[in-house]
């Protein structure tokens, strides 16, 4: 079943509806009491959801024969990649005021900014290196790079866990969802195959 345009057109509607969303909200005003924080946490959240939606791709094919999702693949990873700057874009400007030395300092005072930081610039690389050309020329180092993901992801999750301290329920579903795909990986292929059956 290949991935035909209108099906990668619904993707990338479905991936950048949650910012015109966001962006109406803000030119409404309707984005709440703190404007500047909705902004960090949902732009923050939808790049968490995307990574964790990219992963599944493979359990997904590999659970059902079906070729296209791998042809969204690098749409959704480069959507995650792109929610990450602006998360991190958001807090930059709206809470820091592009201060180099005050987000230094937040850096040190408060962890989970220098975990999600981490992972954005883990992020980088792979973004960087989608491409098909990027692929050819480093070989068997792409998929070694790539695989590097899951650290990304684990980051991300402990990012948001650690931002929220008290009501753990959220980044808790998340660790679920990550920890079993991260185990499916894991499954030897033949189980992974039984699975499928």
């Amino acid at each position: 079943m290949r991935a035909r345009p209108p099906v990668k057109a619904i993707v990338f509607v479905a991936a950048a509806l949650p910012l015109v969303v966001l962006t109406g909200r803000l030119l409404s005003g309707t984005l709440g009491a703190n404007p500047a924080d909705t902004l960090i946490d949902r732009t923050g959240e939808w790049s968490l959801r995307l990574l964790l939606i990219t992963l599944a791709i493979t359990p997904l094919r590999r659970l059902t024969g079906w070729r296209w999702p791998g042809r969204v693949r690098r749409m959704l990873g480069l959507f995650t990649f792109f929610y990450g700057v602006l998360h991190f874009a958001a807090y930059a400007v709206l809470e820091q005021s592009l201060r180099p030395v005050a987000m230094a300092g937040d850096v040190i005072e408060r962890p989970f900014i220098a975990v999600g930081f981490a992972a954005l610039l883990g992020l980088l690389p792979l973004a960087l290196t989608s491409t098909r050309g990027a692929m050819m020329r480093l070989g068997t180092w792409w998929a070694r790079l790539h695989r590097s993901v899951y650290l990304w992801a684990v980051l991300s999750v402990l990012h948001f866990y650690l931002l929220v301290k008290a009501d753990i329920r959220e980044p808790a579903i998340y660790a679920l969802i990550l920890g079993g795909l991260l185990g499916f990986r894991l499954l030897p292929w033949r189980w992974q195959r039984g699975l499928r059956a």
